[in-house]
């Protein structure tokens, strides 16, 4: 596991893999156990579950215990810091477009 300086989980780590973040694709569908996730990837069970141990440990999945089965839940306000993150360059990309824009309007009026 990947952690900051102070010392909490690091989410842009926990996410950096495609393993974990293809976990998360299938959690905000539905709750699942381990099982049912291990038959969406050509890895074991283990695997599975070592990539959601590091979710885990991040808050980015909590888990629950259904009789024998522990079924898993996405918390997705644990983006929040990548939802964060992305917005500087959304404002970065609105930006460019309007400018675009208003080339492509005043050299339409010519």
């Amino acid at each position: 596991m990947v952690e900051r300086a102070d010392r909490q989980p690091d989410v842009f780590a926990a996410i950096s893999h495609p393993a974990r973040r293809r976990i998360l694709d299938l959690l905000a569908e539905a709750d699942r156990s381990v099982n049912a996730m291990a038959g969406h990837f050509e890895m074991s069970r283990p695997a599975v579950s070592q990539h959601l141990r590091v979710l885990l440990d991040c808050g980015l999945v909590t888990e629950q215990r259904h009789g024998r089965e522990r079924r898993y839940h996405f918390v997705p306000e644990r983006l929040g810091p990548v939802r964060d993150w992305v917005a500087l360059y959304d404002r970065f990309w609105e930006d460019r477009l309007q400018r675009l824009q208003n080339l492509l309007s005043r050299e339409g009026k010519t």
